[in-house]
């Protein structure tokens, strides 16, 4: 290997390893920026369509086993209205709980909630197929109600969610327009006060909102499984089955509706709150499910680059967001068998081109670590200035453990392609934390 071949290796190796801060910088730059004017032009935007102002909302909670949080749930989501008063009506998807949730659920006496209690064979099938029997129920109420599916919103809240007061206000707001068929609200972690709890929060208030931002101004929104809005003319638009036994079928299913053409929208406005999992083994059995989904998902690349509705702009950055976990599991792998190798040069002797030395070595490892640990610390001091509800100590301690949390992903990455390539889909139920009940003052109003 010539001298420049090795100036050539060392170039391109720094220039991976600085990719991501310089890019966190770019987005950090973005969310701060030009976020809030984004959200004057979307609803300077909404004028120009006509009044879509949804008049129903219908929340489905699916439920497996989830009798610690869901009294919570349930109550929370009974307290949520839309404008002028409107309330919203809960239905509960209890897919076959073999645990305490049908007691809870038959204790909470309200007109506006509806229990659909799901048996086996047909129960335990997926969250996809539990959400499928809701809708189905939905559409048929509506139906049979004569009310126009255009003005019917159905949100999706998790068995440990809770929306903010101004959900339903701030969907309508953004359902204006007629064109926008989805929203997506902003997710936090509710039980921050463990480490991994705030890590967590990192990751939604701060990392996840950011690129949520960025994607709605290039019509690339993506639907998370929890506080995700969609009209129900839009979902009858995909047929009997709008979500499908993907493991992250709320990624399929916003991959469909742009395929549809139809509308997304992000908003940091409202949000939806939901236990973190605070268990290492289980969390990484979380994300090895997700990157798993996401896997799957990639299916869709051919039909998004053929799709005349799918702009080039837009179709760069999906196929970013689908396909970048890999290529950083594959880089990983790369830069850590480069510095192996060199090390082991220098322990025989016999050094490669490109570190000939230990303070060459020494260097690399210093800029490898200042890689690692900076983006972090970047988005705890734009958490703190976006959400002002956690002390910059807290914050900073948890951009200190990101990087194991990051570690863990990549660790999920392979683990996800190892169970996709031997054909496993199972997956046991993420487990809730119990949690003290709503204030009483707070059941009392909803009880009236």
């Amino acid at each position: 290997m010539t001298a420049a071949d090795s100036w050539y290796l060392v170039i391109v190796g720094y220039a991976i390893m600085l990719a991501w801060p310089v890019s966190t910088l770019a987005l950090v730059s973005f969310a701060v920026r030009y976020a809030a004017s984004h959200r004057t032009a979307t609803v300077s935007r909404s004028l120009e369509h006509g009044d879509g102002t949804p008049q129903h909302f219908w929340i489905i909670v699916p439920a497996l086993n989830e009798e610690v949080v869901v009294g919570n749930t349930v109550n929370a989501a009974l307290g949520l209205s839309g404008p002028g008063g409107t309330l919203a009506r809960v239905l509960v998807v209890d897919d076959g709980s073999d645990d305490r949730t049908p007691e809870v659920l038959a204790a909470i006496d309200h007109p506006r909630l509806r229990v659909l209690r799901r048996e086996l064979p047909e129960a335990r099938q997926g969250k996809g197929e539990a959400l499928n029997a809701a809708y189905r129920y939905i559409a048929e109420r509506t139906a049979s109600d004569g009310v126009d599916p255009d003005k019917v919103v159905i949100g999706i809240i998790d068995g440990d969610g809770q929306g903010s007061r101004n959900i339903l206000l701030e969907v309508s707001r953004m359902m204006r327009d007629t064109t926008i068929g989805a929203v997506q609200v902003q997710v936090r972690i509710r039980n921050r006060d463990k480490l991994l709890g705030a890590v967590q929060d990192l990751e939604f208030g701060a990392i996840v909102n950011a690129c949520q931002s960025l994607r709605d101004t290039i019509d690339t929104v993506g639907l998370g499984g929890n506080g995700q809005f969609t009209r129900l003319s839009a979902l009858l638009a995909l047929g009997d089955a709008p979500w499908s036994a993907c493991l992250v079928e709320d990624l399929e299913l916003g991959l469909r509706m742009h395929l549809d053409g139809v509308g997304i929208r992000y908003t940091s406005r409202a949000s939806v709150t939901q236990q973190a999992v605070v268990d290492l083994r289980r969390l990484t059995r979380q994300r090895t499910r997700w990157a798993q989904g996401n896997i799957q998902c990639v299916r869709y690349l051919r039909r998004l680059m053929s799709s005349k509705r799918i702009s080039t702009t837009s179709l760069l950055e999906v196929m970013h967001y689908l396909i970048s976990p890999w290529i950083n599991a594959v880089v990983t792998v790369v830069l850590l068998g480069g510095v192996t190798i060199a090390t082991a040069g220098l322990l025989i002797g016999h050094p490669v081109p490109y570190l000939q030395s230990w303070t060459a070595l020494a260097a690399s490892g210093a800029t490898w670590f200042a890689v690692t640990f900076f983006p972090g610390f970047v988005w705890a001091l734009v958490h703190r200035y976006r959400l002002r509800d956690e002390t910059l100590r807290r914050l900073l301690i948890a951009a200190a453990a990101y990087p194991v949390f990051l570690l863990l992903g990549l660790v999920a990455t392979y683990r996800a392609i190892g169970r996709q390539a031997s054909g496993r889909q199972a997956w046991a139920k993420t487990e809730r934390l119990a949690e003290e009940p709503l204030p009483h003052h707070l059941q009392v109003a909803l009880a009236a």
